[in-house]
């Protein structure tokens, strides 16, 4: 079992954290819709990436209650 030989102080052991923080969102504007996307990632909206319709999104469906 390790046992410390020396204690570590709080500065120290707060100092090897300083790189753990999460780092905030870098949303970008989607080129077609306008809506804010994750950086090389289709929009989720409108299903454009580079000025062309990757994923092909399909039109709302109302289902009807009994269908359901």
């Amino acid at each position: 079992m390790a046992v410390q030989q020396n204690k570590v102080s709080k500065s120290r052991r707060n100092n090897r954290r300083a790189h753990d923080a999460l780092v905030a969102a870098n949303p970008n504007e989607c080129v077609n819709c306008g809506e804010l996307k994750r950086p090389h990632h289709v929009c989720a909206s409108c299903g454009h990436y580079a000025d062309r319709e990757v994923v092909a999104m399909a039109d709302e469906v109302d289902l009807d209650e009994d269908a359901a």
